[in-house]
């Protein structure tokens, strides 16, 4: 009985030890200063797998509830065009156009939509816009846009954005943008 208290002592002194070993490396870090926060130094290896992995996990948990609605409606395409050329291509580009120069100086890079979202599926694009993402600069739309407009977006997004041509979506700027309405 006796040896098994000095084990489970000599366990819980070396777990709290590891801890504060843990606490002090990593206060030693962040207050070293050794780490660049800087938007022109990419981040390295580790720290980009460590934000990627948490940011995919965070997504997949919070979107198993969502409901996709049918996203092949042409009104919805049509007024997705609109929100993602007004608010989304200084950002994320589109073909034929340019990410914006504000866009540029970002770490991470803002991908590129029409190269990108058929990875995504329409929950996760729907989850991202409503929400946004922290320490990347993508906003949250959903204190300023309804559900109906986001879900319009991530219909563009799935069903047009992908297979455009650099013509077309000049054909639609000049067709449907809100600068061009009135």
């Amino acid at each position: 009985m006796f040896k098994k208290c000095n084990a489970m002592k000599k366990t819980i002194i070396t777990v709290v030890l590891t801890l504060a070993g843990i606490v002090i490396l990593l206060l030693t870090f962040i207050y070293s200063g050794i780490y660049n926060v800087s938007q022109l130094a990419p981040h390295n290896n580790v720290v980009r797998w460590m934000i990627n992995k948490t940011k995919d996990r965070s997504i997949a948990t919070r979107t198993d509830d969502i409901k996709v609605p049918a996203l092949n409606n042409n009104s919805m395409i049509t007024a997705g065009f609109k929100h993602y050329d007004e608010m989304c291509v200084k950002c994320h580009g589109a073909p034929g156009e340019e990410m914006d120069e504000l866009a540029k100086g970002l770490t991470p890079d803002p991908p590129k939509l029409s190269e990108h979202t058929k990875e995504m599926e329409p929950q996760e694009a729907f989850w991202v816009i409503k929400n946004g993402i922290k320490y990347t600069a993508m906003p949250a739309f959903g204190p300023t846009h309804s559900d109906k407009d986001i879900w319009n977006i991530v219909a563009f997004l799935k069903n047009k954005l992908p297979n455009m041509s650099s013509e077309e979506y000049k054909q639609w700027q000049q067709q449907y943008s809100s600068e061009h309405e009135e």
